[in-house]
């Protein structure tokens, strides 16, 4: 009787030993499993760490506004500020801007235009007084645009997105400055061309 029990006991022990296999192999899949989606995850934190989003924003002032009548506060563009406006839309047409925006002013507005026309785009309206700078950048994180301002407005929004005073008002006879300024993550670039 007891060589009965022992062969049931081993075979009883062997269906346990099975089912430990099958157990064990579930279990190291399981594992296995496990850690490649936590690799595939720290794998992807590293590539979204590595990959930076781009921001870049080219900053104009005006171009040339009529003098004529001193007293007119929001004077129109001249003839040679429309070539110039007509210009900067050449000088900048390899690049596609995603907004274009202006002061709400004629001269402003007429030097953007046909940039605005080049890229489909309408003027999206900004008051140099009231703008955040951090909201800007936020709003327009991964964006191209094109900023018209000021002789004084251009380079106050440009040092406010640097985070410091770099540049001065630019001179009233010069309408040439081209500010470009490139946020690549934590990175801020800057330069300034003048184009005539």
């Amino acid at each position: 009787m007891a060589i009965p029990f022992v062969i049931s006991v081993i075979r009883i022990l062997c269906i346990f030993d099975t089912l430990n296999i099958f157990v064990m192999k579930g279990f190291l899949i399981i594992l296995i499993f496990s850690s490649s989606l936590i690799s595939c995850d720290k794998e992807k934190k590293q590539i979204e760490n590595n990959y930076q989003i781009t921001s870049t924003f080219y900053f104009i002032r005006h171009a040339e506004k009529d003098r004529s009548d001193p007293s007119d506060k929001n004077p129109h563009l001249t003839e040679i500020g429309k070539a110039r406006a007509s210009h900067w839309s050449e000088i900048l047409g390899k690049v596609k801007f995603d907004a274009v925006y202006s002061t709400d002013y004629n001269r402003t507005k007429e030097t953007a235009q046909p940039t605005a026309t080049k890229n489909n785009l309408e003027i999206t309206i900004y008051d140099p007084k009231t703008i955040d700078a951090k909201s800007f950048m936020a709003d327009n994180k991964g964006k191209t645009v094109l900023i018209v301002g000021h002789s004084n407005t251009t380079p106050a929004f440009v040092n406010n997105i640097l985070g410091r005073k770099k540049y001065q008002d630019i001179d009233d006879s010069n309408n040439g400055n081209l500010y470009i300024i490139t946020i690549n993550g934590e990175t801020i670039s800057d330069q300034v061309l003048v184009i005539n």
